[in-house]
């Protein structure tokens, strides 16, 4: 299992603290989710140094140290969303981007991720590493794939160019103060939002002037790499501008700021450089993927679970069934199986599936659309949610387990459907199976913490309690949970069947973590 959520600051609040990264790499973040019986001290242990403060960049290593633990807390937060389809969509279409880029990869080092957060502001933010979050309202906003692109190329331009980096490296001595703010901000904010402003401007105030300069200097070198990323990666270019005057208008018929444009100021000069370059670009017409609406779709039922939302949600799919648009409609079939899922009912999310995949196979006439496709992996893992649900009967498992190989095995590369294939064998009473297929899957992706989950579970239904024990401490150690992981070793050193082979595991694995925790209160007193 995982750690339980920590409680999540408001958004106002996330906002607020915000505001330092804003300023210091033209780039959103939420505010770091703290329990509320951590210390400072304790927070801040969590981030590692910065290392040499007279460097003029931070360093590759330490950049991803930094991002990987911010990243570790934005886990914790309520408002992190937590599912495979999305994920695995916007890394595939993330990934794609990052490859377009020139040498993005090369130049910073930087394993990219992307992961998207339940906000309904229409942003996105790059964080130090490579790692950028995507808010479920900019998927909501998006029209089109080419207009997400913009946004996402955009923050890929700031992470290729290094711009946090460079700007904590030419804070010199200075370098900590953004980061020590931000702790202290996010945790003064469960007091008072005021307070937690004034901690963060006096961290702030040695050096703003000088920051916003970079920003602004950085936001046009974004621009610049977002939008070759774009045009080598296919994609239709004007979707840049129009997608960013569409948030001017509708801050001018609202009187709010969207987020983007708030994190981002978008100036006439930008625009007119964009222009500029659109015109030297010939014109692309890029079909929208089924991918992309099916993502939008399941991000606006999960945007908001209550009673209400459920019910807007309903009625804004019902809408989307009357356009004669074939993937709209489908993927609007689709959000309805997915949101009936959501409230148990396995009977209506299969008929509006059934229908989903129906709809994408009829042939063209009345739909104008792309090409028909059976709408890749992410329909499989709807199809194996709804067969995989509790209340199902034992015939519908053991289909499900047949699906779930034949799945695998049409999209071997798909982290969503094998977690969904080792579950399938659980739920099936193959777990001997199921263990063997996950060792070799935690093997290959260590850092998945969700693997080690499922792999504790299937030792649970075995009755191998050192084993389970062993396998969430591994959990426990990706989520940054080091005590806990501690805890899950002494409880495996403890079980009855503890072999003399787990044993030697266990206590090689123990040393390795307090090596690891020790390490970490020595950054704390050189901070």
């Amino acid at each position: 299992m995982t750690p339980p959520a920590l409680p999540s600051l408001r958004p106002r609040w996330r906002r607020s603290v915000a505001a330092l990264f804003v300023a210091a790499a033209a780039g959103f973040m939420p505010a770091v989710a703290s329990a509320q019986s951590f210390s400072t001290s304790q927070s801040a242990a969590r981030l590692p140094t910065l290392g040499d403060a007279a460097r003029e960049d931070l360093s590759p290593i330490v950049e991803r140290k930094l991002g990987e633990a911010i990243m570790r807390e934005i886990r914790r937060d309520r408002d992190y969303l937590d599912d495979d389809a999305i994920a695995e969509y916007l890394n595939n279409f993330g990934g794609a981007l990052v490859d377009a880029a020139p040498g993005a990869r090369g130049e910073t080092n930087a394993d990219f991720y992307f992961f998207p957060l339940r906000d309904g502001s229409i942003n996105a933010f790059a964080l130090p590493g490579g790692f950028i979050g995507i808010h479920s309202g900019l998927l909501l906003a998006a029209q089109t794939e080419s207009e997400l692109a913009s946004v996402v190329s955009h923050e890929i331009g700031h992470v290729s160019q290094r711009h946090i980096a460079r700007m904590l490296g030419q804070q010199r001595q200075d370098a900590l103060l953004p980061i020590a703010a931000l702790i202290l901000a996010a945790l003064a904010a469960k007091a008072s939002p005021d307070a937690a402003m004034g901690v963060m401007m006096g961290g702030q105030g040695l050096a703003v002037q000088r920051q916003l300069n970079f920003s602004r200097d950085a936001e046009r070198e974004a621009d610049r790499v977002g939008f070759q990323i774009m045009s080598a990666g296919g994609y239709d270019t004007s979707g840049m501008v129009a997608f960013f005057k569409r948030l001017q208008s509708v801050s001018k018929v609202y009187g709010e700021i969207p987020a983007f444009l708030s994190s981002h100021p978008l100036t006439s000069e930008r625009i007119v450089d964009i222009q500029a370059r659109i015109k030297e670009t010939p014109y692309r017409q890029r079909p929208d993927p089924i991918e992309f609406y099916i993502a939008k779709a399941r991000a606006r039922v999960l945007q908001d679970m209550s009673t209400t939302g459920r019910r807007d949600t309903r009625t804004a799919f019902q809408t989307q069934l009357a356009q004669q648009h074939r993937q709209q409609q489908a993927a609007a079939q689709y959000g309805l199986s997915f949101l009936a899922l959501k409230e148990s009912d396995l009977a209506g999310a299969r008929s509006w599936y059934d229908k989903a995949r129906a709809t994408l196979k009829a042939k063209e006439g009345t739909f104008s659309a792309a090409p028909a496709n059976d709408g890749g992996a992410l329909f499989a893992v709807l199809d194996l949610e709804i067969k995989l649900a509790p209340g199902q009967p034992k015939e519908v498992a053991q289909q499900a387990l047949k699906d779930a190989e034949e799945a695998t095995n049409r999209f071997p590369l798909s982290r969503a459907l094998a977690r969904q294939y080792a579950d399938a064998m659980i739920n099936a009473g193959k777990f001997e199976d199921a263990t063997r297929y996950l060792r070799e899957q935690v093997r290959q992706y260590r850092e998945d913490a969700k693997l080690y989950d499922l792999l504790a579970k299937a030792y649970s239904k075995q009755g191998k309690i050192a084993l389970q024990h062993m396998a969430l401490a591994e959990s426990y150690v990706l989520a940054g949970a080091l005590p806990a992981a501690v805890d899950q070793l002494n409880n495996a050193r403890k079980a009855s069947d503890v072999s003399f082979y787990d044993q030697s595991v266990i206590d090689a694995r123990e040393r390795e973590i307090k090596k690891r925790q020790k390490e970490e209160k020595e950054d704390e007193k050189e901070r």
